[in-house]
């Protein structure tokens, strides 16, 4: 396993980083006052490409790696978690499940749009009473001619007022339970759409959380995404690919609230000489250390294997828990070191706390990546191949113009 960095990552590294540093972090604190979303971020994200970084060019993409994605998200969510959130959403829970399952129609018609930033997508399964239990979902798929009539309400879905394109799961037979759901493409200009904003929200202010509401919503058969009965399988893959960017974020945060910490220990001082002398000051900044490092090479693993086509389900699965939990335990002990200073919003800490908690629910929970991480070592689950895989990373797939391909 290799791992330098080669030197179009640490471009796309680098590219993101300055977007952070100098558009973003300066301005954040404000918007996550005022619990908005900046409305320059998504067309300046989408201008850069970064809204399609991993996303093969001919589908109007970046065609950069797996690594290159978790490089991205770490760097986003150093600045601030809800850019993060847009990848997860827009990115790997949407235009990845597109290039995944999608027909060469749909991807033309909804991913490339996607990939180059000129439409918005989100992804909604969880319901009001539907969470960790996905098969409790009450949404419902109606075949009726050449059409669905989709019928339900989301909740908790991030992008919700912005997106143009929903990922929706519903149940097209309620009776067969988990096997009887399937996924469609819904999108916000459908009659009978309707969204709206949550507010009030612990953490991830500066972002876009909400409800989409279906009444009597007709959906072309052709939206219908991968096979009838395969949504769940859809949405499990959806969150492999969800999970490692949640994942890299939280490597991200970690990241932050070290880095914070180690500037604010050097310049603060107490007992007459600076905190990064005291002893127990130093034991958190270590451990801060140890937390990234290894959340880093879990990231650097499980990019790895996608860019191989491995199946990584347990793997990314490992990576979320582990990296989330950590970062909440490391903004824990940056606020603790900030002392009366974490407590207030004066200093960033504070909310690098309140955004940490999202992670360790969403996406599955830190309960649930235990268990099945247990399940693993006891052999109650393995990961059986699915009718479509992710595409493996390849220059000729991912870098080459339509044109240069051959069959296009």
């Amino acid at each position: 396993m290799d791992f330098l960095l080669n030197e179009e990552q640490k471009q796309a590294q680098k590219m993101v980083r300055d977007f952070a540093q100098k558009e973003v972090i300066p301005v954040i604190g404000e918007w996550d006052r005022k619990q908005q979303m900046n409305p320059a971020f998504l067309p300046r994200m989408a201008e850069l490409g970064i809204l399609g970084i991993s996303i093969p060019v001919r589908y109007g993409g970046q065609g950069f790696d797996y690594v290159t994605l978790g490089l991205v998200c770490e760097e986003l969510e150093r600045a601030d978690t809800h850019l993060r959130v847009v990848m997860s959403v827009h990115h790997g829970l949407n235009s990845q499940a597109l290039l995944q399952w999608g027909t060469e129609e749909q991807k033309q018609k909804f991913l490339v749009p996607q990939a180059r930033g000129e439409k918005y997508a989100a992804f909604c399964l969880t319901e009001p009473g539907a969470g960790s239990d996905v098969a409790a979902m009450t949404s419902t798929a109606r075949k009726v001619g050449d059409k669905y009539i989709l019928n339900g309400e989301k909740m908790w879905i991030s992008l919700a007022t912005k997106a143009h394109h929903f990922l929706v799961v519903a149940k097209t037979d309620p009776d067969k339970g988990h096997r009887g759901m399937s996924a469609f493409i819904v999108t916000s200009d459908m009659a009978g759409v309707t969204t709206g904003d949550i507010h009030g929200k612990l953490g991830v202010r500066a972002g876009s959380t909400g409800w989409v509401k279906m009444e009597d919503v007709e959906v072309p058969a052709e939206n219908l995404l991968g096979l009838e009965g395969e949504g769940f399988k859809i949405a499990m893959s959806c969150l492999d690919n969800g999970r490692y960017t949640v994942g890299a974020g939280a490597t991200g945060l970690i990241r932050a609230c070290l880095e914070d910490s180690v500037k604010y220990a050097q310049e603060r001082s107490t007992f007459g000489k600076p905190i990064a002398e005291h002893q127990l000051v130093k034991q958190k900044i270590a451990f801060m250390r140890q937390w990234y490092d290894a959340a880093s090479m879990l990231m650097y693993k499980v990019g790895m294997m996608k860019n191989m086509g491995i199946r990584n389900t347990r793997e990314t699965s490992l990576f979320k828990w582990y990296a989330t939990d950590h970062s909440v335990q490391a903004a824990l002990e940056a606020v603790q070191i900030h002392g009366a200073y974490g407590f207030s919003d004066e200093y960033p800490v504070e909310r690098y706390l309140r955004n940490s908690k999202g992670a360790v629910i969403y996406e599955g929970t830190s309960e649930i990546h235990q268990l099945m991480q247990a399940d693993y070592e006891f052999g109650f689950r393995e990961n059986k191949p699915l009718r479509c895989e992710m595409p493996a990373y390849s220059t000729a797939y991912f870098q080459e113009e339509p044109s240069a391909v051959a069959g296009d």
